[in-house]
């Protein structure tokens, strides 16, 4: 798969291939995502033509409207390219979000991102805008294709007679559904990250963990215990995951989240190796115990929970 940047009004390869093109900022890839990239697909097998993919990158909310709160991606773009490349996408086109870009009109938008670019086909959802303030919409994309491509629209995608979007996969991240939130995807939730050194109280009760950093900009699903599969070197682990402030050792006032993983039957030192988390059931909520026996405890019907889960 290609990826190529684009930087407006600098970085625009005009000498590229024909393509079938989806367009969306496509955060977290999810089923509806996915079904406008493999309309796409097909227009490229139809066409002749290679299938390619334009998201955009920082999310424009950075970029408008002067958020100060920093933004959670449920993919971050490495993820979203190593997605799409699964997904067997021939070109990825990563445009460059800047407030340049933003005040184009969406007859520029066209003509710079569309037209320069060899689109031969646009795909993408019902909902999507383009242009400054967003006020291009669908039907100004077919408006402004004067014959050079055509335009598929694709209507909102449902599960359980609500709308697939990256708005309700947080909102189920947020609480901690999930199963719900695999369902929405079309894959497990995941978080990727590296092993950094914690306190090692872990190991004191039998069950050594990797603390996991995640990287800048991941989505943190909500506090508590789930049962988790850690990817190291290729390789997936079964575990169980804590996310959450350790109340039990901490004071309550010290708000340092942390992502702590042990995983069954395992005891090789990984610290500073890369992972990814692979979040499939949430099984309770963090909480304070009365010493280190009441948690000990509890940890071992952790474990089982979650062994008991996958060998399901």
């Amino acid at each position: 798969m290609d990826v190529i940047h684009l930087k407006y009004p600098h970085q625009i390869d005009t000498h590229v291939e024909a393509t079938s093109l989806a367009i969306g900022f496509f955060d977290g890839v999810h089923r509806g995502h996915q079904a406008v990239i493999k309309q796409a697909q097909q227009k490229a097998t139809a066409l002749g033509v290679k299938s390619a993919v334009m998201t955009f990158d920082p999310h424009p909310s950075i970029v408008l409207g002067g958020r100060n709160e920093r933004v959670f991606y449920i993919t971050l773009l490495e993820e979203k390219l190593a997605i799409l490349e699964k997904l067997g996408v021939d070109v990825v086109y990563v445009a460059h979000f800047t407030s340049e870009l933003a005040q184009l009109s969406p007859a520029a938008f066209v003509e710079t991102f569309l037209h320069k670019l060899n689109v031969k086909h646009v795909t993408a959802g019902f909902d999507f805008t383009f242009g400054a303030f967003g006020k291009g919409t669908m039907a100004d994309m077919k408006a402004l294709a004067n014959g050079a491509y055509g335009v598929t629209v694709i209507e909102k995608q449902e599960c359980e007679a609500e709308k697939i979007s990256s708005t309700r996969i947080r909102q189920v991240l947020q609480a901690g559904d999930m199963e719900q939130a695999t369902t929405l995807l079309g894959r497990p939730f995941t978080t990727a990250g590296i092993v950094v050194h914690g306190d090692k109280r872990g190991r004191l009760l039998g069950f050594p963990t990797a603390n996991v950093q995640e990287k800048e900009g991941s989505f943190t699903p909500a506090v508590g215990v789930y049962a988790v599969r850690l990817c190291l070197q290729n390789q997936w682990f079964d575990g169980v995951c804590n996310v959450g402030y350790k109340p039990t050792f901490k004071n309550p006032e010290e708000k340092q989240l942390s992502i702590e993983v042990h995983v069954f039957d395992f005891a090789k030192d990984i610290y500073g190796e890369e992972v990814v988390v692979a979040w499939h059931k949430y099984l309770r909520n963090e909480r304070k115990f009365d010493g280190l026996d009441a948690l000990k405890a509890q940890l071992e019907i952790d474990k089982q929970q979650a062994l008991d889960y996958f060998a399901q």
